[in-house]
């Protein structure tokens, strides 16, 4: 075997070599034991070994730790290899740290100081290794420490090319690991111009880090729009040989081509006329070039120059503003739907859905529809199929309609079972949605159970009842239809469920006729009784008590079969209290009562399809063109909502509920925030129990029984009470027998003030009386919190106050903690609260138009820019209440900006020391399935989340 070149050093080639020609794994194990012995005794005993040794060794413990055995002394050796000024020992010492050395070392803070110290050399070389071991190792302590190092020698104009490269990439592993210990606005539009550096290796780099950085903030990385446009339309209209070094298989800088589109996404359309017909331009090329004939048959060449071409086409389909453009994209995508790659294929028809949604390309796209369907048939890979559907659903309209809608119900005959639930949801949509005849939407909804039952979910069944309901002109055909469905002698049990509800409800229609005359009609649903479960027999016995309310003449058959043991002694107790229920009201009751009891349905209140929002749980690409397009549905019952979303209601059909009782008024602040502060000795009141009631409204729950306290966890109901404060600055904080504390806030900008005031209810003296306010460990760094101090005595009835000042500096989602202590009776008491601060007071309010919200709304796209919560209301949905609170809340409250009358949209600027927050907010109530969804976007993922999380806790 020949022998293995270690770098000079003798004795690793030799260990490696021992290694390999080891015969079994316990004869390797021997060898390595031995190894581990003699490094231990050379690290314990040998106090003059040198570096060249050290090295050695560390390398051995390096491989014998990669071969899979652990390794547990060496770390002190490699951690000095880094202070020697030879390269390759510290090259040694910086990848055993990389690999062996874990965050939580006692170790690591002289691993930080060994890298300051090379961040501050002046070789480029052991620069270099400090930066790419903070790549390797980015944790949390190193981003604090070094944060503000590694940015320095990104923007001097003394570090090298090939050190700010490196420093790039260390300082956007650094900013996503801690984004708050990166501190971008000292150097922010420095690193912009690196997009203008000479070394396009600097620049690759450099983009990388500012698509992060723009992420989060947008604005403050406005000037790099022309930057990039500039260095994007040089790369493009040079040829392969003008960068001959970055050139990949004749397509220049394709990597650093697709970083420049995908910034430009983060962005809406130049402003500069010049910058925007530069960017158009450079738009056009690529697409000129897809055109030429290709200068290399290997499949390298067409990979990058296809990447390219994607990443341009999804820049000109989220900038939306230019049809030639859009109409130039989508046909070079078409010419890719029958092309040999899959690939490609797949791709095409994803970026054709997004083509679908925008207005000037749509009608280009539908060109394409019979292509799609032949790739819907023929294709022989799933995922493709998939995306077929997907465009089919995004370009349909009135005109095509029924066409897409047939096709897509003959492949669902023999499509992949994985994709049939998507595809009925889909269908079910887009025969309400564009319903011109509603027979024919009867038809397809009956036709979509009848071919694939058992994919077809409740909500699909339900919306065809609140339709045919709704709809006077179809409800004898939709009788007659199902009719002529249940005589099939395999019948799908959702069949029989639509056929049962409809039957009971306008079976009447169709009763004249004598192939349907009432007893046809009843002996063929109970036909089919006997195979169906629980539920569906249920309603089957709610449609036989309709049938004695419809056609008395068939009374005594129904009866019959009610009173049979298997109904009477049903083993399921509700199919057994329908049976005896439904009999009894036969018997006893007069048909005049009998037919107010059951009645005909009324119509069904107009509401948003929940069939919306199960698909866009199921597959949010179906739903981007919702986005852009919003269509007129069906009357009396909408499906559409604004940005193609809708509310999560149950539309189960069901009996009329009584109204609701509506919450009471939101209570009124009796105190201004203008108002002076309380005197901080408070004359006694005569009533103790109502010290602090008529200052701050209600008081909380019911008074906690008189407990020492636990000095280190939170008080009972402090959680709650903190919850209270959050769409409200006044209020009760705490109260039990002996303590009750009062709070009065007011809030400018990113400052805020809080009087607590803390009141003695009982008739004897507190005695070192003391409060702390305190933040944790984490929120030290995000808001700056002083307070004044209280006297040590509080007298019976007496009340204190305490002035509290806060600083928000960057968005946060603890809250400080307020420490108390008194003693009472001889016994020291502890109460420790949240204190009222969360990240919503320091909102200032936004006014915006609905084009305004709506743009800004769209910009905000990004996944993690997001937070959603679709929850149960906890309480009677009163808009006048939610009113109240979401203005207490501290946003703007738009009003005629949503389409839906019953949405609330509100906007406003968090304001923090660093930087300000727009944000952006929607409620979305549905009143009759008593749910909300509550969207919050914003340009931080953090303060979506938290804003999202304060705001359900409040309906």
């Amino acid at each position: 075997m020949p022998a293995v070149k270690g770098d000079g050093m003798r004795g690793l080639a030799v260990f490696i070599s021992d290694i390999r020609n080891c015969k079994s794994k316990e004869a390797e194990i021997k060898r390595i034991n031995k190894e581990l012995a003699n490094i231990r005794s050379k690290f314990k005993g040998d106090k003059t070994l040198d570096g060249y040794q050290k090295k050695k060794y560390v390398c051995k413990l390096l491989f014998i730790f990669l071969l899979g055995h652990d390794i547990d002394f060496g770390h002190m050796e490699a951690v000095n290899l880094l202070s020697s000024n030879k390269y390759t020992e510290k090259q040694i010492g910086y990848l055993f740290i990389s690999v062996l050395v874990s965050e939580s070392s006692d170790l690591m803070r002289l691993v930080i100081q060994n890298i300051k110290n090379d961040l501050n050399s002046r070789t480029p070389a052991h620069i270099n290794l400090a930066l790419h071991c903070i790549a390797n190792i980015g944790s949390k302590e190193m981003a604090e420490e070094l944060g503000k190092e590694v940015p320095k020698l990104l923007v001097s104009s003394d570090t090298i090319d090939e050190v700010k490269q490196s420093a790039s990439l260390c300082l956007l592993r650094l900013y996503r690991t801690s984004p708050s210990s990166v501190p971008v606005g000292e150097w922010a539009s420095r690193v912009i111009h690196l997009l203008n550096d000479q070394h396009m290796g600097v620049v690759t780099a450099a983009t990388s880090l500012i698509h992060d950085l723009v992420q989060a903030n947008p604005e403050d990385f406005k000037g790099c729009i022309s930057l990039a446009v500039s260095r994007l339309s040089r790369i493009v209209t040079s040829s392969y040989t003008d960068f001959q070094d970055y050139t990949y298989y004749f397509v220049p800088a394709p990597w650093l081509s697709v970083k420049l589109l995908r910034l430009l996404q983060c962005f809406g359309p130049p402003d500069d006329p010049a910058v925007r017909g530069r960017l158009n331009e450079c738009m056009e090329t690529i697409l000129n070039k897809a055109q030429e004939p290709p200068k290399s048959k290997k499949v390298q060449h067409s990979n990058s120059k296809n990447a390219v071409l994607f990443e341009a086409i999804s820049l000109i389909i989220h900038h939306d503003s230019e049809p030639n453009l859009l109409v130039r994209a989508c046909n070079q995508l078409g010419q890719f739907l029958q092309h040999r790659e899959t690939n490609l294929r797949y791709l095409a028809l994803e970026s054709m859905c997004l083509l679908a949604s925008s207005e000037f390309s749509r009608e280009a796209v539908k060109k394409h529809q019979e292509t799609v369907v032949t790739a819907l048939k023929t294709e022989r890979d799933v995922s493709v199929r998939q995306r077929a559907v997907d465009l089919l659903y995004a370009m349909c309209d009135k005109t095509n309609a029924e066409e897409i809608v047939a096709e897509m119900l003959n492949y669902l005959e023999s499509a992949d079972y994985s994709i049939r639930e998507e595809m009925v949801l889909k269908v079910a949509i887009l025969a309400e949605k564009f319903a011109v005849d509603y027979t024919w939407y009867v038809d397809t909804i009956l036709n979509l159970i009848r071919i694939a039952g058992d994919y077809v979910s409740e909500e699909v069944w339900y919306r065809v009842i609140q339709i045919v309901i709704n709809r006077d002109d179809v409800q004898g055909y939709a009788a007659k239809t199902c009719f002529e469905a249940l005589q099939a002698p395999a019948c799908h049990e959702n069949m029989v469920k639509v056929g049962g509800y409809i039957l009971g409800e306008f079976g009447n229609l169709i009763a004249g006729d004598p192939r349907s005359s009432p007893s046809v009609q009843f002996e063929l649903l109970h036909s089919k009784f006997h195979l169906c479960s629980a539920p569906t027999r249920g309603l089957l016995l709610s449609t036989y008590i309709k049938f004695i309310n419809l056609f008395p003449e068939i009374k005594h058959i129904i009866q019959d079969v009610l009173q049979t043991d298997n109904q009477l002694r049903n083993a399921d107790a509700e199919l057994q209290q329908r049976a005896v229920e439904y009999l009894q009201l036969s018997n006893r009751t007069s048909t005049e009562v009998l037919a107010t009891v059951l009645e005909e349905m009324p119509p069904f209140p107009e509401r948003e399809s929940s069939l919306l929002a199960k698909l866009k749980k199921k597959k949010p690409l179906g739903f981007q063109e919702e986005e852009k397009t919003k269509s007129k549905a069906m009357p009396g019952v909408s499906i559409n909502n604004v940005g193609g979303e809708s509310s999560t209601d149950d539309p189960t059909p069901q009996m009329q509920q009584p109204p609701l009782p509506t919450a009471p008024p939101a209570s009124i602040d009796l105190l201004g925030l203008d108002s002076q502060p309380a005197s901080l000795n408070a004359a006694p009141t005569t009533n103790n129990s109502s010290l602090l009631v008529d200052m701050f409204g209600s008081p909380p729950s019911a008074p906690a029984s008189v407990s020492l306290g636990d000095p280190n966890t939170l008080s009972p109901g402090a959680e709650e009470n903190f919850n209270k404060f959050i769409c409200k600055n006044n209020g009760v904080l705490f109260e039990n027998e002996l303590l009750q504390i009062g709070v009065k806030s007011e809030y400018r900008m990113n400052l805020g003030r809080i009087g607590l005031f803390f009141g003695n209810k009982t008739s004897y003296q507190f005695t070192d009386f003391s409060t702390v306010v305190s933040c944790p460990n984490d929120l030290r760094s995000k808001i700056a919190v002083q307070s004044d101090d209280v006297g040590g005595t509080i007298d019976c009835g007496a009340q204190v106050q305490q002035m509290i000042n806060v600083e928000c500096i960057e968005d946060f989602s603890d809250a400080p903690r307020i420490s108390i202590s008194f003693m009472y009776g001889g016994s020291k008491q502890f109460v420790n609260l949240k204190a009222p601060v969360m990240v919503s007071k320091f909102f200032q309010p936004a006014e915006m138009n609905s084009a305004d919200f709506f743009s800004r709304w769209k910009q905000l796209n990004i996944p993690s820019q997001e937070a959603q919560n679709i929850f149960k209301a906890a309480l009677p949905m009163d808009r006048q209440a939610n009113n109240a609170k979401l203005i207490g809340f501290g946003m703007g409250l738009l009003e005629n900006v949503d389409p839906n009358p019953d949405n609330f949209v509100c906007s406003g600027i968090l304001k923090t020391r660093e930087l300000q927050i727009g944000c952006l907010m929607r409620l979305e109530p549905n009143a009759q399935a008593q749910m909300y969804r509550l969207t919050l976007r914003t340009s931080r993922e953090s303060v979506s989340k938290e804003l999202c999380r304060l705001l359900t806790t409040q309906f």
